[in-house]
């Protein structure tokens, strides 16, 4: 656990006490200090060939995000890709193993832990399978999600399928067909690519990833994903069995403020309901967060970071898709393109299987919550999220249950913009962030 704690020890000043205290059981203050903008960004040297000719730029993409955002899906546009080396959620073994640490003081770990993936430095992932595994050797089954992994499950590693070829992995064939590879095997292969994308939703705060941004081995960039609170939402309770472990996780960060004491009370008893409403409020206060962080920030923070809803992705995704894999200096091909416009025309909206991506009917997805959510619980969502409802112009009030969010998006269908992908969001709101030409798009797309 020796790296761990260091990392730990990096963000946290204060000598170390137990094993606990070092890991889980105190909060890391300095996530929450004044920012001072006056460091400057560090010169990343450019890769380059054994002659010294010039090589393009790595481009290290953190997909940043929260639960039940649609970010499975964002993801999977990029591990579809030919040309991205793409992870899904590989914090989710940090967590698993640090249960119920608090997710505030496991910040400087999650980064970390990116920070070696994204070199392709795949031995940290033994910190994290040890203990439950036993002394295990690490192999590409030790990957979380690897049975949908397009890498993995395709050559040379697997003849499963073809990265080439543009297709969801069917993870029981992937089991069936593909062995376990040692670890090794799995690093050379992330080394061959020039886009390594990691999705994840174990980030609680912007502010953590800063340091990437400026280290010279890496060349970091950040998309961040979000989308109606009120579909977050609905989407959480369809799910809450799910997601209670990672709730208390969150809310633990919270432990010591008045308002979130009640919940560990000695002997009171709360039920899975309470843990996933309230991990949202704390969600919420984090998406203002960053934005003010972003709205605040020098132009080295702003040129590398972007931010898309879910709402527009799903309601333009062809121009949508164009300029996220623009900011990953990937192209679109025709194949990608189809992929996402069949992705989000299918039949209707099931949460049958939340964790699954299928194609799904792009409105239906975001009006569900409308019939799956209370009256009380839309108000409690809206006066908990208010401040980023309101930056990210998601109308809220008794309009909500009518045509209020329909008439916005549709307001927003002839005129996108994408940039630092404040789709959608007030112009007041962030008129220090820089913006990308308006896209006139003359209707919907076909």
């Amino acid at each position: 656990m020796f790296l761990l704690i260091y990392s730990y020890l990096l963000d946290c000043t204060r000598k170390p006490g137990t094993l606990e205290e070092q890991v889980v059981g105190r909060d890391c203050q300095a996530s929450s200090a004044p920012l001072g903008w006056e460091e400057k960004e560090v010169e990343v040297q450019l890769d380059r060939e054994d002659d010294g000719n010039r090589l393009p730029r790595k481009q290290h993409i953190y997909l940043h995000a929260t639960w039940r955002t649609g970010s499975s899906f964002v993801g999977e546009l990029f591990n579809q890709h030919p040309k991205v080396f793409y992870l899904y959620e590989p914090m989710w073994l940090m967590w698993q193993e640090l249960f119920p640490g608090n997710a505030k003081s496991l910040q400087g770990a999650v980064r970390d832990m990116l920070r070696s993936l994204y070199l392709c430095d795949f031995s940290v992932l033994k910190l994290y399978t040890s203990s439950s595994m036993g002394d295990v050797k690490l192999t590409t089954h030790s990957v979380f999600g690897w049975k949908n992994n397009k890498v993995i499950c395709s050559a040379p590693l697997c003849h499963a399928y073809t990265k080439d070829h543009v297709e969801l992995v069917n993870g029981e064939k992937c089991g069936k067909q593909c062995p376990p590879r040692d670890i090794k095997e799995l690093e050379r292969e992330c080394r061959k690519y020039d886009v390594i994308v990691i999705k994840d939703v174990r980030v609680l705060d912007l502010k953590v990833l800063l340091p990437l941004m400026q280290d010279p081995s890496l060349n970091f960039k950040v998309i961040q994903l979000m989308r109606d609170p009120r579909a977050v939402h609905n989407s959480r309770m369809k799910s809450k069995q799910s997601l209670v472990k990672e709730s208390i996780q969150v809310l633990k960060s919270k432990k010591r403020s008045e308002k979130y004491k009640s919940l560990w009370a000695p002997g009171k008893s709360h039920r899975v309901d309470t843990y996933v409403s309230s991990a949202l409020e704390v969600i919420c206060e984090s998406w203002s967060k960053d934005l003010t962080l972003v709205r605040d920030s020098p132009s080295w923070v702003r040129s590398r970071y972007v931010m898309v809803r879910y709402e527009d992705l799903v309601l333009k995704p062809r121009d949508t898709l164009r300029a996220l894999y623009g900011f990953a200096n990937i192209t679109v091909s025709p194949a990608t393109e189809m992929y996402v416009l069949n992705m989000t025309k299918g039949e209707g909206y099931s949460s049958e299987k939340p964790f699954l991506i299928s194609s799904r009917d792009a409105k239906e997805a975001i009006r569900a919550w409308r019939n799956g959510l209370s009256l009380w619980q839309i108000q409690q969502v809206e006066q908990s999220c208010q401040e980023a409802m309101k930056v990210l112009v998601w109308c809220h009030g008794l309009c909500s249950l009518g045509t209020c969010m329909p008439q916005r998006l549709n307001n927003t269908t002839n005129y996108i913009y994408i940039s630092a992908f404040h789709v959608g969001v007030h112009p007041k709101a962030l008129s220090n962030v820089r913006l990308a030409p308006k896209l006139l798009v003359s209707g919907p797309d076909t």
